[in-house]
């Protein structure tokens, strides 16, 4: 697999948490400069060789404090807590005007994560509305098990629900969903992010109640281009 040539470096901020980790690698995998972003320098690098040691040498896989890999990156990847969405963008706000974001936060509350709980909406509208307009949110990977990402030889059987305003970002996330391995739909604005953010405690349930590592969402009666 290739990279795109419009898409060299992405930057995973949250890259040292479980989902961010399954990202990274993937894209590691396909040939994309990857740098795992994080507020310890020290935990980000010892990620990024743990994650080296899985890929062959020329793989690229770097580090750096999250404002650092933000500022290198062509795309950016917020992968962290909900706890701590807002306050991850917004330090890093200057670093991301001009870039596509993609968020994959959910708006899990302990201790009931497997019931769906959106305080005040959708946790990626309430990003895009406290970044503003010079930045391009996009939804994606929500309901994507990190178990499953980070198993290489292992077909996900999930689809990645893409929502966006912003056309542009919204290409850019089924790029990299395909680079990764899965199929991307692109399911109507931001606005829809609400249900996807949902989908996640339903899965949740699902995995405590049939005991498997990674329930998933397919889509079907779709052919051709999309």
């Amino acid at each position: 697999m290739h990279s795109s040539r419009r898409i060299k470096t992405i930057a995973v901020l949250g890259g040292t948490g479980r989902e961010g980790r399954g990202l990274a690698l993937r894209w590691a995998h396909a040939g994309y400069h990857v740098i795992i972003g994080g507020r310890d320098a020290a935990r980000a690098q010892t990620t990024a060789a743990t994650l080296r040691e899985k890929l062959s040498a020329t793989a690229r896989i770097d580090a750096a404090l999250n404002l650092d890999a933000a500022e290198q990156a062509d795309v950016v990847v917020l992968a962290v807590p909900f706890a701590a969405q807002l306050d991850t963008a917004l330090q890093v706000r200057p670093a991301l005007v001009g870039k596509v974001l993609i968020d994959v936060t959910v708006p899990l509350v302990p201790p009931k994560v497997e019931i769906a709980q959106l305080p005040g909406g959708s946790a990626v509208e309430r990003l895009q509305a406290a970044l503003g307009p010079e930045v391009a949110v996009v939804s994606a990977f929500q309901n994507v098990s990190a178990h499953h990402l980070a198993d290489l030889d292992h077909t996900i059987e999930c689809d990645v629900l893409i929502c966006a305003d912003d056309d542009r970002a919204a290409q850019v996330a089924v790029e990299l969903t395909e680079a990764a391995g899965l199929q991307g739909w692109r399911c109507g604005p931001l606005r829809n992010s609400l249900v996807t953010e949902g989908l996640t405690s339903l899965l949740i349930a699902i995995n405590r109640r049939y005991k498997v590592p990674g329930a998933g969402i397919r889509i079907t009666g779709v052919t051709g281009a999309h």
